[in-house]
This record gives structure tokens, sequence and C-alpha cells, in this order.
């Protein structure tokens, strides 16, 4: 892979950012693979890198005592995987996998930090990013515990495809139901009934979007609102 022209860039944050900020950013780029389950961070551990994503989804997730987690938050294209660093700390409680395998751009954390300090616009970009995604960590959240299985199934599912490259999304019941910190019984149920309605088929590790109308129409507000606030906090 070869950092030429900015329209190289599938990255949101790195193709929308102005000249003079990539400049400062650029050097620093390092493309990554980004394989299942590769940890990007970990709890309360220093972040020394940073990752834009290219392709494929991210999960921040908290992990407790007994070693259950639950998703906060999914980061793919639109965004990058390092927030902390963006609000002045190099550590957070939670930590962050490759969900969906894909590919990216790895920049040391200390190299970033001194760009936004050389650079208010970009810090300014950067933060507007940090909004969105605290925003969706709140929103999820909320939805979570309010919302049932297959509502959250199907919020969970809207974000994903987004951030996809297709219809076909190569995820497994088991994945799906640690994301979401059900029993996996529940995404069974809720697969079902949505596979039932047309909306999706599913088969060993992959779930197809057949009708992304239907899907939405589906939707808790959920969806809506982390979309919402993304649109309006990356114009």
């Amino acid at each position: 892979m070869r950092m030429t022209a900015r329209t190289e860039y599938r990255n949101t944050l790195l193709a929308t950012l102005d000249p003079d900020d990539i400049a400062l950013i650029e050097p620093h780029l390092e493309p990554v693979d980004l394989p299942l389950r590769k940890p990007l961070y970990f709890a309360n551990e220093p972040i020394r890198t940073v990752h834009f994503v290219e392709a494929g989804l991210a999960s921040v997730v908290t992990r407790f005592g007994d070693g259950q987690t639950i998703e906060c938050a999914v980061v793919g294209r639109e965004g990058m995987v390092g927030v902390p660093h963006l609000l002045g700390s190099d550590t957070t409680n939670t930590e962050c996998m490759v969900q969906v395998p894909g590919r990216g751009w790895r920049m040391e954390a200390t190299a970033l930090r001194a760009a936004i300090t050389r650079s208010p616009p970009l810090r300014a970009r950067l933060l507007r990013y940090a909004m969105a995604f605290l925003s969706q960590v709140s929103q999820t959240a909320a939805c979570n515990g309010v919302h049932a299985v297959r509502q959250r199934l199907v919020r969970w599912l809207l974000m994903t495809h987004d951030r996809g490259d297709g219809d076909r999304i190569p995820l497994t019941q088991e994945t799906i139901s640690t994301m979401l910190g059900v029993r996996r019984a529940g995404v069974t149920v809720a697969a079902g009934d949505l596979q039932k309605a047309g909306l999706i088929t599913y088969g060993k590790g992959f779930i197809t979007i057949l009708d992304r109308p239907g899907l939405e129409a589906a939707a808790c507000e959920c969806y809506a609102a982390v979309k919402d606030q993304f649109r309006h906090l990356q114009a």
C-alpha cells in the first residue's frame, strides 16, 4: 500500500482532513492487517498505538470479573481506535479487538498527540469524532438496558453493515451473543425471527442482509440516534 493521494484513504477521518493536517499525520502511518480477534489495546494498560480502520470492524468491550464481555461501541472506517488519546489519557477500562477482519493504518500515539498539539483544526476535527464516539457508547448502554434482544441485534447488524463492504458479514451467533451480552439461545431466537421475516439469512460463520429497509424499519430509535450524531458531528 502506498500513501500518495488522499483519495486512496477509505477511512473517513483521514480522507476528510485538510492537506496541512494530513501532512502532519501521513509520514507516521503504517499499513497493517487487522485479523480476526487481534487485540488493539487492553484495559488499564497504556495504549501505545492508534488505528485508522480502512476495512473491517473493531469492537470496544467491557470485560467483567467472570470473563463475560459486552460491547460498548464499534469502530469501522468512520473513525479511529484510541479515542482516550484525544481526551488526554493513554489508558481506559475497556479493551478493543478486531471483530470483522480487515485492514487499516497504525500510528504511534505519541506522534498523533504531537500532531494535534501543532494543529488546532486537527484537534477540533478529531474531538468532534470523539464526541460522536462517546455518544455511541452512551446510546449503546441505554439500548442494552432497555430494548429487547431482537432490537439490539437489528441495531448491531445495521451498524456493522454500515461499516462493511457488502451484504455478507462474517459473523457467528456466538460472537454476537458475546458482544450483546446475552445468551446464545436469545440470539438464535432473534436471528430466526429476522430470517423468517425475510430480513436476513444466516449460516455457519456468516449473516447476509437481504432487506436493508426492512431492518431499518425494525430497528429501535438507538440506531438512528447514533447515526444522526455522527452525521452532525462529522459534517
